[in-house]
Parts: structure tokens; sequence; C-alpha cells
């Protein structure tokens, strides 16, 4: 069954390509049928690009190096949000 992360963050294949060791794991085939003039890639929480939202289905890249790590950070400026508990509001009670 599908994993879904907490936070991914799509990018245009180009913007991976600028990094030296990026290697496509496979042939990307879009799940959806459609033949993207610039196919897009899903950045995920753990630095591993997927071709589709779910964390470890259609892995296009994993090799999480200190170095991949620095391009994704400085480069493509990624960060994972910081998710708080939404507080719940407050009602006055009524008279």
């Amino acid at each position: 069954m599908a994993t879904m992360g907490k936070y991914c963050k799509a990018y245009l294949s180009s913007q991976f390509e600028r990094f030296p060791g990026w290697r496509v794991k496979s042939a990307v085939v879009r799940q959806d049928g459609t033949d993207a003039e610039e196919p897009y890639f899903f950045l995920q929480e753990n630095l591993v690009v997927t071709d589709g939202i779910f964390i470890d289905e259609q892995v296009v890249f994993d090799q999480v190096t200190p170095e991949w790590e620095r391009f994704c950070r400085e480069d493509l400026q990624f960060e994972v949000p910081s998710f708080e508990a939404v507080q719940p509001v407050e009602r006055a009670a009524a008279d």
C-alpha cells in the first residue's frame, strides 16, 4: 500500500538536472498517461524524488548524499515547513 508523506514539492525535471550526480533510476512513465513537454517530479520530505505524490512509489532518484542535501536546501530552496498543531478557537459562551 502506498504511503503518503507529510510534505513534498513539485519541481521541473530540468531543475533536478542541474545537480551533477542526477541519474534517473529508471525510464519515467507518467502515471496519468500524459506525455508532458517537460516532466516534473516530487521532492519528498526524505529528499527522495518520485514521479508521484507517494513517498514510497515510483522512485526516480534516491541517492541522498550530503551533496544532494546541500543542493536541495541551497539551489532548490527546499525546506519542509514545521506543522504546528492548530489550536481551536475559543468561543464566547452565549448569554
